[in-house]
């Protein structure tokens, strides 16, 4: 009778120690960080892509929906060739990696490592070691990825509806190579701000902030749309944003309960916290919309969502619940503020053209998440995360106070370097080719810029008017309508 193989196990299901399984992987952690990567990878595709072709004017569907598309694409091939590096890599300088490509075999099949993660303290002695997840490189590329190409395409909400798309093409790699990659490495990759201490747990900062601010700057050289589409802006698909913004807050699981790098304790906490910081601030807009606009607007309800979503993105594993609620109600209240009160009275926020507020529900609520974090960041939490030994948020006492003030410093730096750096790269940038697009192509939208259109339908949203559209149709009621919808 033959003898049995020493193994009849197939190479990829045996133990550590194979060329598939080594020592140092953990299947586990490697499929939730996949799963996260894939999540967040979705909130962008189709999630974003739905959401800006369905909230903007039938006009501007499939050049809104083409930006996303465009951005995700270019920020990937742009994200291994030289970017990922610039932003996890090796130091540089204290605010950025060396950059190289993350395409050889054996740097994406062996362990990750954040090579500048180590911290040391005061005395140059170790107090943390660098940060080294059980599983391959590749998946912290790719998860690492999709954040940045997500950064790219928040801020395309900002222009949609008039930047012209050759600009746009060159604009991405620009600024993901020299603005993101910066804020990346300073506060995640082993920069300045993360040895100090700023805490950034998921990209309140890194992403949201920089987005935001990056986003108005890039309205501002840009120039605003036509006049008819400023002053009349209506969704053409309200249901189909639904289902884009659905997959958004969802997709946060992965977004805030991946960065942990690993599936533990501080994962579950922070994806819950998550959930409950969206919910609060939903509730909170849509109450505030129904007590000063007398009508619940669904579009309020998904600017809710997302600021909730963004406020507690710097925070999701180091607050306890408690503190989510409580950051649930500042997020749908204090971008409401802003977007429906200070926008109206400020003369700069009304002259610069941000399409879908991303000022607002990004860098507003971003900032403020980051500030709050730095207010009820709890110890315990902090240490399953934070590289600084003892870290704690104000309302904890001892070293919580000067939390609040590294919090407001962070944030500072990251609107600084995105003022600066967006502004050069658009001047730049319009040097070569027009920053805005022709009136013409205003005018007719789509079909001018791109010779094709989202729906063989009649309308931008307008009512039903019989000289324009016929009489087979079925007549619509007239009743004018006003409230947050309109208002946006």
């Amino acid at each position: 009778m033959a003898a049995q193989p020493p193994n009849p196990v197939p190479v990829a299901y045996q133990g550590g120690g194979s060329a598939s399984v080594p020592v140092w992987l953990n299947k586990g952690d490697n499929a939730w960080q996949m799963i996260s990567a894939t999540l967040v990878g979705l909130q962008s595709m189709p999630g974003l892509v739905i959401l800006y072709g369905s909230i903007v004017k039938k006009k501007w569907a499939v050049n809104s929906a083409f930006m996303a598309l465009y951005a995700f694409a270019a920020v990937v091939v742009c994200w291994v060739t030289w970017a990922y590096k610039m932003a996890f890599g090796q130091k540089l300088a204290p605010f950025w990696g060396k950059a190289g490509h993350a395409l050889n075999q054996e740097y994406l099949v062996g362990q990750a490592v954040l090579p500048a993660t180590a911290h040391y303290g005061k005395d140059g002695l170790l107090e943390t070691a660098m940060v080294t997840p059980f599983y391959p490189m590749a998946s912290m590329v790719w998860f690492q990825g999709v954040f940045a190409a997500i950064t790219l395409i928040l801020l395309a909400g900002s222009v949609l509806g008039r930047m012209n798309f050759r600009a746009w093409m060159m604009f991405v790699p620009l600024w993901l190579t020299c603005s993101y990659t910066v804020g990346a490495f300073s506060l995640w990759g082993g920069g300045f701000l993360f040895q100090w201490g700023v805490m950034d747990y998921s990209g309140g900062y890194v992403i949201h902030l920089s987005s935001g601010i990056a986003g108005f700057t890039t309205a501002y050289w840009v120039g605003p749309r036509c006049t008819r589409d400023r002053e009349r802006f209506p969704p053409n698909n309200v249901l189909l944003m639904l289902a884009g913004a659905g997959l958004l807050w969802m997709g946060w699981a992965g977004f805030n309960g991946g960065d942990p790098y690993t599936a533990n304790t501080d994962s579950s906490i922070a994806v819950l916290n998550t959930n409950v910081c969206a919910a609060t601030s939903l509730l909170m807009w849509t109450l505030l919309d129904v007590i000063f606009f007398k009508k619940p607007s669904v579009i309020g309800a998904v600017q809710g969502m997302i600021t909730g979503l963004v406020c507690i993105t710097p925070g999701a594993g180091l607050v306890q619940g408690w503190a989510a609620i409580v950051m649930g109600v500042c997020s749908g209240s204090v971008p409401w503020f802003t977007m429906m009160v200070v926008h109206k009275r400020w003369t700069l926020l009304q002259k610069i053209d941000d399409t879908l507020g991303v000022f607002h529900t990004h860098a507003v609520a971003g900032y403020m998440g980051g500030i709050l974090t730095g207010l009820f960041a709890e110890p315990t939490l902090c240490s399953l995360f934070l590289p600084v030994p003892n870290s704690r948020g104000g309302v904890y006492g001892g070293s919580g106070g000067a939390q609040i003030g590294k919090q407001l410093v962070g944030g500072a730096f990251i609107i600084g370097w995105n003022l600066v750096v967006t502004s050069v790269i658009c001047i730049l940038v319009g040097l070569v080719v027009p920053l805005r697009m022709p009136e013409e192509e205003l005018m007719i939208g789509d079909d001018a810029v791109h010779g094709e259109e989202a729906y063989a339908l009649w309308g931008d949203g307008e009512k039903y008017d019989s000289t324009k559209h016929g009489t087979d149709v079925t007549m619509h009621s007239d009743k004018s309508f006003t409230g947050a919808t309109q208002v946006i």
